[in-house]
């Protein structure tokens, strides 16, 4: 009801053109789903439906048919009836934005949910999906984004407006390795969206991860597992349109995004409810489709605007790095990072995997020296997991061959290379060094 009321309230704030208040009546319900007589109102049209107990929730409509308009409810366990009133809410697809929002948690509608003034006071329109670039007047990726890493900045240079996707398994470090980027990458604004992950998770990254400096450049969009598929979409949409918007008004932006994966889950829920057919893993197409386009609407921008570097968490279900979701986004991102569960198990974080992960920018935005000098180093770093059992089980003996020898010298120094205290910034200059310090 409180979720319904903020909705209209913004509505009637805005004026939000609407020459006609549609009205019409649940005919079918399935928990999820609303069926009800068609009116005329385009996909994404917020509407009001009354519950049996006179209380009201809030639904999107996500398609037409047989003349019926289906009407997804965002509230789980609606009381909803047969012969309930529906009304339509807001039929527009922009969002409030405004530099007042930095510094605050929102949700998937924009209310602040960080105990702060609930007016934040957004006075700017931007279309929740975004606005079309012309791919021909993006500007190119030239610029390196210290991201205050060692691993990334040395091995896998990301550049200034990037997309970046990191692929782990679960409990192998990607929120920790997320919360240093969002401390200690150079960005004017970071947008943080925690779409479909627990609610526990949002306070610590408020409290522990944000500190009060990099709390004033930073919007927090979170939408926990607990909220229904539909909210968990428009969160991502939300986030990546705000990120949108300080674009365009030339800031270089960081847009970390946890997880991509929960966010296709979410549109898997939606598609089967709409009666698509299941594909691979029971993904249906539109969750394929919805990827790329999420994706290439961050990047560099067109002249005089600025950049959108983002950051995609990527969960491998039981380290399958074939997932479909993976499979996609690894084809349309700028590069990717893997995590290594046999890493992390011998305490060395971020566990990050030398030999699948890959930055395709970095050849264009570093010196020939220092990427020569990465590919000594990921070398190495393959060569000793080929042959570390074979040594272990003392089948080798030292002089046989001078790359494993050379492997097995450098083998700690790689070690140290990677692994990285949460706490300690490593800027790229103290990076390329340590990387240098490796012969």
């Amino acid at each position: 009801m409180i979720l319904a009321e903020n909705i209209l309230r913004n509505a009637e704030k805005h004026r939000i053109s609407r020459n006609r208040i549609y009205k019409s009546k649940t005919t079918k319900f399935d928990g999820k789903v609303v069926e009800c007589d068609s009116f005329p109102s385009p996909i994404g049209t917020i509407c009001q439906i009354e519950c049996d107990d006179k209380t009201y929730v809030t639904g999107e409509i996500i398609g037409f048919k047989e003349n019926k308009n289906i009407i997804a409810v965002h509230e789980m366990n609606a009381n909803i009836i047969l012969g309930s009133t529906i009304k339509v809410l807001n039929s527009s697809n922009d969002i409030e934005v405004g530099p007042q929002i930095l510094g605050r948690v929102v949700d998937a509608f924009g209310k602040p949910i960080d105990g702060g003034d609930d007016n934040i006071g957004l006075n700017e329109l931007w279309p929740i999906n975004g606005k079309n670039i012309n791919p021909m007047n993006r500007k190119p990726i030239n610029e390196v984004l210290d991201v205050g890493i060692r691993a990334i900045n040395s091995l896998f240079t990301v550049g200034r407006g990037q997309r970046l996707g990191i692929i782990a398994g679960s409990g192998v470090g990607k929120s920790i390795l997320l919360g240093m980027m969002t401390k200690f990458t150079n960005a004017d604004v970071v947008v943080v969206a925690l779409i479909g992950e627990r609610g526990r998770e949002l306070g610590n990254f408020v409290s522990e991860i944000l500190n009060d400096e990099s709390r004033k450049r930073t919007v927090t969009v979170a939408v926990p597992a607990d909220k229904s598929p539909l909210l968990r979409i428009k969160g991502a949409e939300r986030a990546t349109s705000i990120a949108e918007y300080f674009r365009s008004k030339g800031k270089n932006v960081l847009l970390i995004m946890d997880s991509l994966t929960r966010i296709a889950h979410a549109k898997r829920e939606v598609g089967l409810a709409l009666g698509e057919q299941p594909t691979s893993k029971g993904y249906p197409p539109s969750v394929i489709s919805m990827i790329p386009s999420l994706i290439e609407r961050t990047g560099t921008g067109s002249k005089d605007e600025g950049t959108i570097t983002s950051f995609y968490t990527i969960l491998a279900d039981s380290d399958d790095t074939n997932d479909p979701v993976v499979d996609t986004a690894r084809a349309i991102l700028d590069g990717h990072i893997v995590l290594s569960r046999e890493l992390a198990q011998l305490g060395i974080f971020p566990a990050i995997d030398l030999n699948q992960s890959l930055s395709r920018v970095m050849n264009s935005i570093v010196s020939d020296e220092h990427q020569n000098k990465s590919e000594i180093i990921k070398k190495f770093y393959s060569i000793y997991q080929e042959n570390k059992d074979l040594v272990l089980m003392g089948g080798y003996n030292q002089g046989q061959n001078a790359d494993i020898d050379s492997a097995l010298i450098n083998w700690p120094k790689i070690c140290e290379l990677i692994k990285q205290n949460y706490k300690v910034k490593s800027d790229f200059n103290s990076s390329y060094e340590s990387l240098n310090k490796i012969n």
